[in-house]
């Protein structure tokens, strides 16, 4: 319960009982009664020495009386109350009030703002990949320099998950978009009886551009979203702060090995796709288009030069850098919690997609300008 007494410009409460869940509804008509006191007030003094229980909401409630108080300016002192008690209030009184919601914006200004967080993300995401793409190269150069620090097992571990087990999805994948690219262009070119050139755009199609670009885009999401998740986990069991403490390089020992592997293995994956892909465009070519395999092959020969091998091959180890030095760089922006890295992989997988498909582009007008 809670007795008031006022004396001019000084109002005195006193609690007594049990100010406990049980009472909630009666303890909290009286204390919404003595908040209205009306008056002169400038002093409230509140009496706590009959208060035999105390429990979470008797003590918020004791403390949404002497913060109403408070905000009306009015000098408030709480006495009596028994030191086990004391900590509960402590808890209670640390418990800041709820804020009041940010004014509303315009839509206008928040799409602003919104561009603005997402520019500065950007400019985040370009700082972070330089940071490490120089690590790696200082890293490297150390390597060069002291051979033995180059951690060749875990580098041939990377390299046959990057690249031996890769081998089937690459091939089936880059197999069908031959044939697809083959039989669409059958079906078009034949409208104008022009079906031999079907030859001569699957292969420097698929030399060129689509070879490499469809083995990186698979790289990026097959295995660039593992090394993040496995650099995420290991950030998650302070693994890496574990081999910052014994005196490694986490760069030299964990990302240094799987950079190199990405950059053996695309290049030979690249291959292996673009024969796959001349293959099941020759194969659609026979069956589809009555193109046999030695007019394919013999125009095949005419269509492309070593240059159009070169330029897809060239391309590879560029693309294998970026999708590697992206998935790292994510992988060690994972915080201690899971949702963090399942939002870092999928950026990874994101962003190295999209600059696998940017590089490309400024490839294309780089070998433009120099004639390839």
């Amino acid at each position: 319960m809670l007795e008031s007494t006022t004396e001019g410009e000084r109002l005195r409460l006193a609690g007594a009982g049990a100010w406990v869940a049980e009472n909630a509804r009666r303890l909290e008509a009286q204390v919404d009664t003595a908040t209205r006191s009306g008056g002169t007030i400038k002093r409230v003094d509140i009496d706590m020495g009959r208060v035999a229980q105390l429990d979470t909401f008797g003590a918020w409630l004791l403390e949404r009386l002497t913060r109403s108080f408070a905000a009306r300016g009015c000098a408030t002192a709480v006495t009596g109350l028994k030191a086990d008690f004391r900590p509960l209030m402590d808890e209670v009184h640390g418990v800041k009030p709820e804020q009041a919601p940010p004014p509303r914006r315009s839509s206008l200004v928040d799409g602003i703002a919104a561009i603005g967080v997402n520019i500065a993300a950007v400019g985040q995401s370009i700082k972070s990949f330089i940071n490490m793409l120089g690590a790696v190269i200082v890293a490297l150069l150390r390597v060069v320099t002291h051979p033995r620090r180059f951690r060749f097992t875990s580098m041939v571990h990377q390299l046959d998950n990057v690249g031996w087990r890769a081998v089937p999805i690459i091939l089936l994948i880059t197999f069908l978009i031959g044939a697809i690219i083959a039989q669409q262009g059958i079906f078009h070119f034949r409208k104008f009886g022009a079906d031999i050139y079907v030859v001569d755009m699957v292969g420097i199609l698929v030399l060129r551009e689509i070879g490499v670009l469809i083995v990186a885009i698979m790289v990026a999401g097959r295995s660039g979203s593992a090394y993040t998740a496995e650099l995420g986990a290991m950030k998650m069991r302070e693994e890496v702060d574990a081999l910052q403490t014994m005196g490694f390089d986490p760069i030299e020992v964990l990302i240094l090995p799987r950079i190199v592997a990405l950059m053996i293995g695309v290049p030979i994956l690249t291959f292996l796709g673009s024969m796959a892909a001349l293959y099941g465009g020759g194969l659609v070519c026979w069956l589809y288009g009555g193109i046999s395999p030695d007019i394919f092959l013999s125009r095949l020969k005419e269509a492309i030069t070593l240059q159009t091998f070169e330029v897809g091959m060239i391309k590879a180890p560029f693309m294998a850098m970026v999708i590697g030095v992206v998935a790292c760089v994510e992988g060690m922006a994972v915080k201690g919690s899971s949702e963090s890295l399942g939002l870092q992989t999928t950026a990874s997988v994101v962003e190295a997609i999209f600059l696998v498909i940017v590089l490309d582009g400024m490839f294309a007008i780089f070998f433009a300008s120099i004639g390839m």
